[in-house]
Formats: C-alpha cells, sequence, structure tokens
C-alpha cells in the first residue's frame, strides 16, 4: 500500500512498493540529515558519481575472502577473549558486551588500531562509539540535540587525536615502505582508513571526511550487529517459553541461529524507515507522484511485515518461515541498489547453497551462538529495559546469568 501522508512526504509500506522505491536513483539518502555531525559525506550519504568512485573501492575490503577471514581466523578469539571475564563471573550485561565485542572487530575493518589491547582501551573507544551512534541517530534522539550534538563534536575531536592520528600516521609508514619497495603489496592493512588513504588525492578527500568515513565504519559495523544480537538472543530466550525444542536447536545448530538471526533483523529493522529526497519527478510503483524536494519514506516495519510477501504469519517471530523466490530473509532491513548495506554478509551470513568453501553464517549468529552455548539465560532479579531516550526501540540493559 502507498498513502500520502502530507503534501510533501509520501509513505511506501508495501514490500513491493518498498522495494522500487530503494531502486530508484533519483532517491538521494535523507535519513541521516540531522546526524551531519558524523554522518557528513560518508559512504552511505553520498549520491551519485561521488558514492560510485568511493563503493567501488571499499568493496574490495567486503568480498568472500575477507569475510571468510573475520568470520573464521579474526572474531573467535575475540568472541573468546570479550566473553570470558564474564562467563567467569557469572553475568554479562548484553547491551555493553555487545558493542564490545563488534566494535574490537569493526575497529579492525575500519582501520582503527589499540595498540594496548586492554580492557580499559576497549572501554574508553566504547565510550567513543556509543557518543558517535547518539551522534548519527539524532534524528531519533529525544532529549537536547543541540547539546548532544556538541558534545559529540567534542569526542571527535578527542578521539582523532588519540587514536585515528596514530593509526594514519602507522598507514602512512606502511603505504611509504611499500613505495619504496621495502614492503610487500600484501602486508599492508586490509582496512577501510589504508584504503582512503591511498586514494585520498583521487577522492578529493579532506581530513574531516576521512575522520568520519573511519568512524562511520567503525560505529556502523559495531551497532547494527550488535543491535541484532542482543534482539536476537531475547528472541531465543523467548522461544525457551513458547518453543523450548526450537531454543535448543538455535543454541546447537548455527545454521537454525541464523535463521532466527535473519527473522529478527526483518520484524526488527536497525532503522525502522528509510527516507530519501526525490531528486527528479517520477511516478512510483504504487502510482504515488514525487516531485523534486519531496521526501521519500520507506516504512520498513511495515514493509517487512507485509503478508503478500511474507506469509498469513508475517507478524509472528518464525525462523522456520518458507518465503517465495526473491525475497530476503531478512526483508529489506539492508536495504537494496546503490546504498545496500555493505557489511550485510559480513553481519548475517551468506546463502547456505553455496558451494565454494562451505557456508559463512555472519558474525552476529556466532556471536550469539557462543553467549547461548555459555548458558546465558535472563537475569530474573534484573529485567531488561528499553532505552526512553530513543525511539528506535534499543535496549538501554540486558542483564543475563551464566
Amino acid at each position: 500500500m502507498t498513502q500520502t501522508t502530507g503534501p510533501r512526504t509520501i509513505t511506501l509500506s508495501g514490500y513491493e512498493e518498498a522495494r522500487d522505491g530503494f531502486r530508484q536513483r533519483h532517491l538521494r539518502q535523507a535519513l541521516y540529515d540531522e546526524g551531519d555531525v558524523v554522518m557528513a559525506d560518508v559512504l552511505v550519504n553520498l549520491h551519485g558519481d561521488a558514492h560510485r568512485a568511493r563503493r567501488r573501492l571499499e568493496n574490495r575490503l567486503f568480498r568472500r575472502d575477507t569475510h571468510e577471514r573475520f568470520e573464521r581466523t579474526m572474531f573467535p578469539p575475540i568472541v573468546a577473549e570479550t566473553l570470558a571475564p564474564h562467563v567467569a563471573a557469572g553475568r554479562a550485561e548484553l547491551v555493553g558486551l555487545s558493542h564490545q565485542l563488534m566494535m574490537n572487530l569493526a575497529a579492525s575493518a575500519a582501520g582503527v588500531d589499540r595498540p594496548q589491547r586492554t580492557a580499559e582501551e576497549t572501554a574508553h573507544l566504547y565510550r567513543y562509539l556509543m557518543l558517535f551512534i547518539e551522534g548519527a541517530t539524532l534524528a531519533h534522539y529525544t532529549g537536547d540535540r543541540q547539546a548532544k550534538q556538541a558534545e559529540v563534536a567534542a569526542a571527535l575531536a578527542a578521539f582523532d587525536q588519540e587514536f585515528l592520528q596514530p593509526s594514519i600516521a602507522r598507514r602512512r609508514a606502511a603505504l611509504a615502505a611499500v613505495e619504496a619497495g621495502d614492503l610487500d603489496e600484501d602486508q599492508l592493512p586490509r582496512d577501510v582508513l589504508t584504503v582512503l588513504l591511498r586514494n585520498q588525492d583521487d577522492l578529493d578527500l579532506a581530513p574531516d571526511v576521512v575522520l568520519r568515513e573511519t568512524c562511520f565504519y567503525l560505529l556502523a559495523g559495531a551497532h547494527t550487529s550488535a543491535t541484532a544480537f542482543v534482539r536476537t538472543l531475547h528472541s531465543v530466550f523467548e522461544l525457551t517459553r513458547e518453543a523450548p525444542a526450537d531454543a535448543d536447536r538455535a543454541r546447537d545448530d548455527l545454521a537454525f541461529l541464523q535463521r532466527c538471526v535473519h527473522e529478527t533483523i526483518r520484524l526488527q529493522p536497525s532503522s525502522p524507515v528509510a527516507m530519501r529526497w526525490a531528486l527528479e519527478p517520477m511516478t512510483l510503483l504504487g502510482g504515488a507522484e514525487v516531485e523534486p524536494g519531496d521526501k521519500v519514506v520507506i516504512d520498513l516495519m511495515a514493509a517487512n511485515r507485509d503478508p503478500a510477501a511474507f506469509g498469513d504469519d508475517a507478524e509472528q517471530f518464525n525462523p522456520r518461515r518458507e518465503l517465495p523466490p526473491g525475497v530476503a530473509p531478512w526483508g529489506l532491513s539492508f536495504g537494496l541498489g546503490m546504498h545496500a548495506c555493505i557489511g550485510q554478509e559480513l553481519a548475517a551470513g551468506r546463502d547456505l547453497g553455496e558451494d565454494d568453501g562451505g557456508p559463512l553464517f555472519g558474525l552476529v549468529p556466532v556471536a550469539a551462538q557462543a553467549v547461548l552455548q555459555a548458558g546465558a539465560r535472563p537475569d530474573p532479579d534484573e529485567p531488561a529495559r528499553l532505552d526512553p531516550t530513543s525511539a528506535r526501540g534499543y535496549w538501554a540493559s540486558y542483564p543475563v546469568l551464566f
């Protein structure tokens, strides 16, 4: 169904109309306009030639061999190292734990070095990360937005000096060594920051854009995966009461747990809507006439629950769901077209039907299984709480026992 909610805002709520909206090349990203303090000129906000040029370079970091290295080599030690003290203590708070888990890997992908690799350094970087997330999602912040924007800007400047500039210096030295023939090409770091520095002149990237782009990959890689991780575990804990056999299967069968992750992401996308500005006149699939300057809102919560795509039980959590051809198990939560999430396969895995080296399940299922197999269960004496300062339905706190 397509409905007009005002003279300049068109909302797409049906699955097919929403899918068509994502593919319209004359609709420009509008979701992060209020988050410019972190998101100005980053990949997800670019359009046209500038977007194609930067995405073409950064896509090279998100190929199957990189996914395989992250999931099978780099991530398991991070999970074990981060989880161990909490299991030993017999308890954890999942919101903080999930961000630390995903942040440490996202830092490697972004190019943010953690030379000390201590719990204190991780906690310090985590505080920066949470402020950057608040800056990127200012549109959904319910407090004093101007004060929060100033706080985030100050944190960006401090992060630049403490973390980014030393990381840049190391990469410039490595690039100079390659240029001089003293270092092999394959010894360069495989991260976003190295790609940006190597192509800074070609892409005409100002230092502040390099800062924000690196921060974007840090927060996007950590935050969306961490959010899906906590929400998936909540869904599995709910299965313990409603379908205990499925809960047991989710703990022991990684492929089934991946289906739980996909179903969670479908029902609870990281952002409940996508937004676009119209650049040219067009007629959308549902018949809506759009003029330049109109805002098109893609209602992901509605589109991902459209019975025409997901069946009569589309509102229900059902990891056994059978889907028609062409419908992704996570719905439209990762977007489509030129702004499809660049890290969706890293987070949620690839098609299990592929036989080129075996399936990749994704970082969220891998991390969630480790927590479930450690015996995690909700703390009966300290119930989980939703974040009252966000309209996105984030958990503020989710205590568990092991």
